[in-house]
């Protein structure tokens, strides 16, 4: 697995491997639950029919003549239609099949299904289950801690996001005695806040990923950064419309407000301050059409990069955000996460949960370790890094 440029593109098409799974288990998987999810009429249904089989014994089918970003795919990919699913970049079969599946349930066309995230019923259950009311009532849990350890806590929800509850970060059971969490393959962290001192007046994008329960912290997250000083001005870099199954849209943002400002104590003030710092112009959410894009961060257009060049920092979240930051290749893994990452127009922290192959960025020695232990510790979700490049 080469560490430079002519590294590999990750295919779907080798047996046994974690893209093939996707495509052939979790697509497949999926269209069911989002066809029994709705009521969906026989359109609906025969226009999933049409994609399972598409997905699973056809060839990739281009936009229709008539779809209104026909010609922004015919840009991104006009080269992959008419080939296997399996044998394109995966990065750029998971997110046409996403577009795909949005196409066919009626979400752009005109009529009574436009504009219904087929998502809503998977992230509407998270949400509102108990689960997130135990979450929510442990960052009491914080008050009158120190800034540092609050901060540190929610860096530490953040990242784990939905894997792990805000409860059991707070608590820090998953660390050793001297503080290390084994279950971190790089740590940045005290790199990162040394980027957003308090009363520095940092102004911190964070480039969200999933909606509902790993939403809920993020935001948390963003909230202490403002009220503690560490940035005057945050910008949530959210997705423009429903992108892969649980992905965060404006309309998650607001109602994972409205879930911290209908709950207690340090949850509520939460909610409240950043309904008012969105009032004031403190926070920001900006849903930047390049988001649901198929193309890696290098590839950003140049609006975007001036926007992302202002901050002080930019916080990348996520398995998908990962993969699209250091490219979706078959990297070496002790391939330099500063390298790979150089074209990013400022400073840039990866928090992620491991739940893909792609990964660089490892001493040796950490490398080592992971490849004794025999476990799927690239894919499983039971690892995480933090990483940054300043």
């Amino acid at each position: 697995m080469p560490g430079t440029d002519d590294a590999p593109v990750i295919l779907s098409n080798e047996p046994g491997s974690f893209a093939r799974g996707v495509l052939a288990n979790r697509h497949p998987a999926l269209i069911q639950r989002v066809r029994d999810a709705f009521p969906y009429g026989p359109a609906q249904h025969r226009a999933l029919d049409a994609l399972l089989e598409e997905i699973t014994d056809g060839v990739i089918q281009p936009p229709a003549p008539d779809a209104h970003d026909r010609d922004r795919w015919q840009v991104w990919g006009h080269e992959h239609f008419g080939r296997s699913w399996f044998d394109v970049p995966f990065l750029w079969a998971e997110s046409f099949f996403y577009r795909r599946l949005l196409e066919a349930v009626g979400y752009f066309s005109a009529g009574p299904w436009q504009g219904i995230d087929p998502f809503a019923p998977f992230k509407g259950a998270e949400l509102s289950g108990t689960v997130v009311d135990d979450e929510l009532a442990a960052l009491d849990g914080l008050t009158g801690q120190p800034a540092d350890d609050r901060a540190d806590a929610l860096l530490g929800a953040s990242l784990w996001g939905n894997r792990a509850d805000l409860g059991f970060r707070i608590s820090c059971d998953a660390t050793t005695t001297d503080g290390v969490d084994p279950h971190l393959v790089a740590d940045d962290t005290a790199r990162l806040w040394s980027l957003l001192p308090t009363g520095a007046g940092a102004s911190v994008h964070l480039v969200a990923d999933n909606a509902g329960r790993e939403l809920i912290p993020d935001l948390v997250l963003l909230d202490h950064l403002l009220s503690t000083g560490r940035a005057d001005r945050a910008v949530l870099h959210v997705k423009p419309y429903p992108y892969y199954v649980s992905d965060a849209t404006m309309t998650d943002v607001v109602d994972g407000l409205r879930r911290l400002r209908h709950a207690s104590g340090y949850a509520a003030g939460a909610g409240e301050r950043l309904w008012s710092a969105l009032a004031a112009g403190r926070l920001v959410v900006d849903a930047h059409d390049f988001f649901r894009a198929p193309l890696p961060y290098s590839a950003m257009p140049d609006d975007l990069r001036q926007n992302l060049a202002d901050a002080t920092v930019t916080v990348v979240k996520g398995d998908l955000n990962y993969r699209r930051l250091v490219g979706d290749r078959a990297w070496a893994p002790t391939t330099s996460f500063a390298d790979r990452t150089a074209y990013f127009p400022g400073p840039v922290a990866a928090l992620r949960t491991l739940k893909s192959d792609v990964i660089v960025g490892l001493a040796p020695g950490t490398l080592t370790g992971l490849e004794a232990s025999a476990t799927p510790w690239r894919t499983s979700g039971t690892h995480a890094l933090v990483q940054v490049r300043a």
